[in-house]
């Protein structure tokens, strides 16, 4: 098969790296890649939410299967697109995509599903919304509606830190059409982790769980990141807890938006909170989570080509998938500054020598290739992900790759999956 990824990030590097593998791949595109995925894919110049760019390109090149990596094409119909034109796709269509698309529709789906999820109301009126928060007190939770690159949910611990960030959607349009109505839900306590689900419209898949480290800094403090770190399997995700979400969560969800005439079918990301009551759902995200997948591609021992082809064909039903019993983990490299603002075009040196550490690799998130150099050339630069028996292995190998990259201009944290290790000492 001809094969296309779109995307240009570290989870479309991990998911390249693992089709890359495939004995059904036969010819890997990737649009628009980086120096990282340039290694086993070839790059081609396309932006991934150039909609129309991605089905000509798909055309020209005869792609057989495109398999979509980040969130906003698929939020503007790039799946329907394709299929229209005839090229089966992994990624669910505009509709179904609405579920990370609006927090708002997967809120009131879940209220009319009854599916678990925390207490919430949406507004567009600001009045209605600051007394809304006055009403219900603090910590509460503030959520842009729409895509906000993973930076539109503030956890308020005060009241006033509630109302400062309606304000900000509302009334000083910090994310344009995205803050245009905001989701006020109740604060959750437990522990958060990522359950990932194949599905093709019917049926679904669990695969192995994560847990991602959103705060920008050591111990869980800072802004909210897109992500500085990863690690599977996630103790808090055992066997027992995967059933209950599955049954409780995402497989009602399944059920719902078939029912309600737009099925999901690819890869649904349910962020839960598990708390003493068990899983809540916070949100669904309508793609592989980034950092998720890198340490889960790490962990993949199956071909994972006929696992995404079956979500685009509704085979699922007869498929397993094989995963490696080992721990996986990954530490993102990020730009000074990241979240808020950074420079980019710094040079990254080691790269060669953290690649050869024991069952370590590297995935390029936001890097481009100058007169033979790597610069960094976004806020998550590099994944550095490792895998061994055990995660205080896995870590001690990510850390050793870690040190041996040249980058003061960038950082990490230095303590992605404390709650797994101090769960084992």
């Amino acid at each position: 098969m001809r094969i296309l990824v779109v995307g240009g990030g570290g989870r479309e590097h991990a998911l390249c790296w693992a089709i890359s593998a495939s004995p059904l791949c036969t010819k890997l595109l990737c649009a628009p890649g980086n120096p990282g995925i340039a290694q086993v894919a070839q790059c081609i110049d396309v932006p991934a939410e150039d909609v129309e760019g991605q089905v000509a390109l798909a055309i020209a090149e005869k792609i057989d299967f495109v398999v979509v990596g980040p969130e906003i094409p698929l939020v503007a119909g790039l799946a329907d697109r394709l299929t229209k034109v005839g090229i089966k796709v992994f990624g669910p269509s505009q509709q179904a995509a609405q579920l990370e698309g609006s927090k708002g529709f997967t809120k009131d789906l879940c209220r009319r599903h009854n599916i678990p999820t925390g207490a919430y109301e949406r507004f567009t009126d600001l009045e209605k919304a600051l007394a809304y928060l006055k009403a219900q007190g603090a910590p509460i939770v503030v959520k842009a509606d729409g895509l906000a690159a993973g930076k539109g949910v503030v956890v308020a611990e005060t009241v006033e830190q509630a109302e400062a960030a309606v304000r900000d959607m509302l009334a000083g349009n910090r994310f344009g059409a995205a803050g245009a109505s905001v989701v006020i839900e109740e604060f959750l306590d437990g522990e958060e982790a990522s359950l990932f689900a194949l599905t093709d419209g019917e049926h679904a898949l669990a695969l192995v769980g994560a847990q991602d480290h959103k705060r920008a800094f050591d111990g869980d403090k800072g802004p909210n990141t897109g992500g500085m770190g990863a690690y599977s399997p996630a103790p808090i995700l055992d066997a027992a807890m995967v059933e209950r979400g599955m049954k409780e969560i995402v497989l009602p969800t399944v059920r719902a938006m078939k029912a309600e005439g737009m099925p999901f079918k690819g890869v649904l990301y349910a962020g839960l909170m598990i708390g003493r009551n068990g899983p809540k759902l916070i949100e669904y995200n309508c793609r592989f989570g980034d950092p998720e997948t890198q340490p889960m591609m790490m962990r993949l021992k199956s071909d994972i080509v006929p696992a995404l082809i079956a979500c685009a064909d509704g085979g699922l039903k007869h498929l397993d998938l094989r995963w490696s019993d080992d721990a996986a983990l990954t530490v993102v490299m990020a730009a000074n500054g990241y979240p808020d603002a950074y420079k980019k075009g710094s040079e990254i040196r080691g790269l060669d020598a953290a690649g050869k550490v024991e069952g370590v690799q590297v995935f390029h998130a936001g890097t481009k290739a100058q007169d033979g150099r790597i610069l960094a050339n976004g806020g998550r630069v590099l994944n550095v992900t490792a895998i061994a028996p055990t995660v205080e292995e896995a870590r001690a190998r990510a850390y050793k790759a870690v040190d041996l990259i040249d980058w003061p201009e960038g950082f990490c944290r230095r303590d992605i999956a404390w709650r797994a290790v101090a769960r084992r000492s």
